[in-house]
């Protein structure tokens, strides 16, 4: 899983991302809003970390983009502010945590695996599309489709994020490991599962090829 940390102390950023890094997230340094909407613009996160210091404005208009572009990342705001009503001005706006600081980063740890555990067990539901992502499991129209591994993930994760174009690169990146250490073309290879196992046979057409920029999920029927 990859973390997007949008925080502007650099030393408080890295002491985070080294947290995260220690638990086996892979992050990204985000020290400004703007740096924050770079990365989101060319990544997939599967949670963002905010600070509510770059401002109400900001951080609110920041939230709705990804809530309307990415509406699986989880968002957790950090925040010097003591009131509640920021509190709940937050949660209103979209945000699925808010957290005081000083940060304690076991507790940290601890609030986000609670918001990927939950995540991780809702089904993504299309139509007669259903994809179970904790059970590794796919059904149409109430027949189990066999698709597993890599290919399974690559599909889920373009499920995840429909009608939008995800490069090889972010593919890549959000789902192996080292995505340094294995060639764009295995992207290429999972697509093709994904037309042998669930295109042709239902005569029903999931991921599109965008010619030089990625594939979209595209199945709405």
């Amino acid at each position: 899983m990859r973390f997007l940390v949008a925080e502007s102390d650099l030393t408080l950023n890295q002491m985070i991302q080294k947290a995260l890094n220690n638990n086996g997230y892979k992050t990204d340094e985000a020290l400004s809003i703007a740096d924050a909407k770079y990365y989101t613009n060319i990544r997939n996160y599967d949670l963002i970390i905010v600070d509510y210091s770059f401002g109400k404005k900001n951080v609110s208009n920041f939230i709705k983009e990804i809530r309307t572009n990415f509406t699986t990342t989880k968002i957790i705001v950090i925040s010097d502010e003591n009131d509640i009503q920021t509190e709940i001005d937050v949660l209103k706006i979209g945000a699925d945590d808010y957290i005081k600081k000083p940060l304690h980063f076991e507790l940290l740890i601890a609030r986000i695996e609670s918001k990927i555990r939950f995540g991780n067990f809702k089904q993504i539901q299309i139509k007669d599309l259903i994809i179970s992502p904790n059970e590794e499991k796919i059904v149409f129209n109430s027949k189990v489709i066999e698709l597993k591994g890599k290919p399974f993930e690559v599909f889920t994760h373009l499920a995840k994020h429909p009608n939008q174009i995800i490069s090889k690169e972010q593919l890549l990146d959000a789902i192996w490991e080292e995505p340094e250490l294995v060639t764009p073309n295995v992207i290429e290879v999972a697509i093709n599962q994904i037309r042998q196992k669930i295109d042709k046979p239902l005569g029903i057409t999931t991921v599109e090829t965008v010619r030089r920029r990625g594939y979209k999920f595209s199945y709405s029927s």
